[in-house]
């Protein structure tokens, strides 16, 4: 039986994971349907909405997972936390510009739009793995006798 802290852990990574899969199978694919203008549209009122959620989950993963890690001795939970909280120091140094750029009020060309909206579709896809990666570790600690 896994204690509170390793549930959540589990819990906010799977949470993390799942919606940011979400995010790179279906809705950054249908917004980059939509044109550059209203892809930058769309993508900035998504991102005000989604940013803390996932930002939430990525920490409260990490915390959690470092806390079940001290506490049962099983590092794979402290691999688990690393994985996914690596989430936000990426977004900070690797996607933050990226995002200012899409997020700002200066207007854009088309084709600027469209290679912004890329990068970020990749960079994404890089976090999205990290948490699924977070999510395989806490898994295989549950195994753990």
């Amino acid at each position: 039986m896994i204690g509170p802290l390793a549930t959540v852990a589990l819990i906010s990574a799977i949470m993390f994971t799942t919606w940011a899969l979400y995010v790179t199978l279906v809705e950054h694919p249908a917004r980059l349907e939509s044109g550059s203008g209203p892809a930058r549209a769309q993508f900035q009122a998504s991102y005000r909405r989604a940013a803390p959620w996932q930002a939430s989950f990525a920490l409260l993963a990490c915390v959690t997972g470092v806390a079940t890690a001290y506490l049962s001795g099983r590092w794979p939970w402290l691999v688990g936390a690393a994985a996914v909280g690596a989430v936000v120091p990426f977004t900070l140094i690797a996607v933050r510009p990226t995002n200012q750029a899409l997020l700002g009020a200066t207007p854009l060309q088309d084709t600027e739009t469209r290679l912004l909206l890329e990068r970020w579709g990749r960079l994404h896809t890089a976090r999205t793995l990290l948490g699924a990666a977070g999510v395989l570790a806490f898994l295989l600690a549950l195994g753990q006798p």
